[in-house]
């Protein structure tokens, strides 16, 4: 069984996430620098998830930033490998869409990359669709962007 929390950005299990998100990223695009916007931090982050195991062991995160009134944009979605293809993704992202959604965002975007197929199968899989680079990705060769309406 799956928990998902809201936590602050500062949350240790939160942190432990992001920092293994990096380094996974740093391994597939080769660089230490694959945000081209600024970096999400607890200033601009409205919402920040961790899935847990029932024992409390840390599975995944997102977080949600918002860019409008109406929309925000997927940050730092991540999960870890032993716990990918259980539905935990999938999970964090309907946890964040519901949270948008209470917040009256009815717009969700969100920024990957060509190094991350796995993530653009994902959110394809799950509805959203590619659109222009948009924002601090306008002009980036790292950048995917995606949309989806709830």
């Amino acid at each position: 069984m799956t928990m998902i929390e809201e936590r602050p950005w500062d949350d240790p299990a939160g942190s432990s996430l992001r920092r293994a998100q990096e380094t996974e990223l740093d391994l597939r695009y080769g660089l230490g620098n694959h945000e081209p916007g600024p970096l999400p931090s607890a200033a601009d982050i409205d919402v920040f998830l961790v899935a847990l195991t029932d024992d409390g062991h840390p599975l995944g995160c997102g977080a949600l930033r918002r860019l409008s009134p109406t929309s925000a944009e997927i940050k730092r979605m991540y999960v870890t490998p032993p716990a990918r293809g259980t539905g935990v993704s999938t999970a964090i992202l309907r946890a964040l869409e519901a949270a948008a959604l209470t917040r009256g965002w009815t717009t969700m975007r969100l920024e990957t990359g060509p190094g991350q197929p796995d993530a653009i199968r994902f959110y394809e899989r799950e509805g959203y669709k590619q659109i222009p680079l948009y924002g601090h990705y306008i002009g980036s060769d790292i950048s995917v962007c995606y949309e989806r309406t709830l």
